[in-house]
């Protein structure tokens, strides 16, 4: 399934692709705590910016590795290229719109403990 999804104010929006069943993290590191977010990854090829590139500002941490993308006007990150798979995108389920029928298979990822837990990672 292709889904639409964005950010708060609409000036930042994406089309990507779902598996069925949708595989997602539940990350427990502070950003991802503290922003509520949920990982969809996907190849970048999955991944398609359909407008906003404009309104994107990024914020990188640690390593600098991850680029942290936020819409400038609402302040939302509906997605980001991760450190784990800086090939790709982690799209946050949040922010998908027409998805609440499907059923997510949600994996538990110790995000606090980064280094040790990487492996587990698919």
């Amino acid at each position: 399934m292709i889904a639409e999804g964005g950010c708060h104010c609409g000036a930042v929006r994406f089309s990507v692709a779902v598996p069925d069943p949708p595989m997602l993290t539940d990350c427990n590191c502070s950003v991802c705590t503290k922003t509520g977010f949920l990982h969809l990854i996907v190849k970048a090829a999955e991944f398609t910016l359909l407008r906003g590139a404009d309104m994107l500002t990024d914020y990188r941490f640690g390593t600098g590795i991850a680029r942290h993308l936020f819409c400038r006007r609402c302040g939302v990150k509906s997605f980001y290229v991760p450190r784990s798979h800086p090939d790709g995108f982690s799209v946050n389920w949040h922010a998908l719109d027409g998805v609440a029928a499907l059923k997510p298979v949600i994996t538990p990822f110790d995000g606090r403990n980064w280094e040790r837990s990487r492996p587990g990672l698919a």
